[in-house]
């Protein structure tokens, strides 16, 4: 496994799910159980932290304000690429950010815009990353499972495992 820690750990989480839309947003609500909804990342910035558009009157908020711990689950299938993030989640009211990020396509969600009551962020700052990608690309990664299938054998290491610490 590959461990990533220091100043390119931001660059190599970044790069990971730059251009993934939609993650698994789960918090644990107050029964303790784990749940889990479709989020779409709005952006990852300079300082590493992720963020999201998201209504204030939500159960994801008011469990986010309860247990600040939440998990980010990305999936790029046709990449192969696989990313876990385990980080910590806050409710902003930053109108700059919001204009910054927001876009027509929110306008589904949010009817009246950035003027829509109760908009807010979420922003979730990444603690710890794990990520798994095809170790030598698809095709070689297509080549050992075949191989693999026919003889019946475990596959080669087709896949890197990387943890990140942020």
């Amino acid at each position: 496994m590959t461990e990533i820690t220091g100043p390119e750990a931001l660059a190599r989480v970044s790069e990971l799910v730059e251009d993934i839309d939609i993650t698994m947003l789960t918090t644990v609500d107050e029964d303790g159980h784990l749940v889990s909804r479709p989020m779409s990342t709005r952006q990852m910035d300079d300082a590493g932290d992720i963020w999201f558009f998201t209504a204030e009157d939500t159960e994801k908020v008011d469990e986010a304000r309860r247990n600040h711990d939440v998990g980010l689950a990305y999936c790029d299938s046709k990449g192969m690429r696989y990313v876990s993030v385990a980080g910590t989640a806050e409710v902003v009211h930053d109108r700059a950010k919001m204009e910054e990020l927001y876009s027509p396509s929110l306008d589904i969600w949010f009817a009246d815009g950035l003027e829509t009551p109760g908009i807010a962020l979420l922003r979730v700052t990444p603690r710890v990353t794990e990520f798994w990608e095809p170790a030598k690309g698809k095709i070689a990664m297509a080549a050992g499972a075949l191989k693999a299938l026919v003889t019946h054998d475990t596959p080669d290491d087709t896949m890197d495992h990387g943890r990140i610490t942020c």
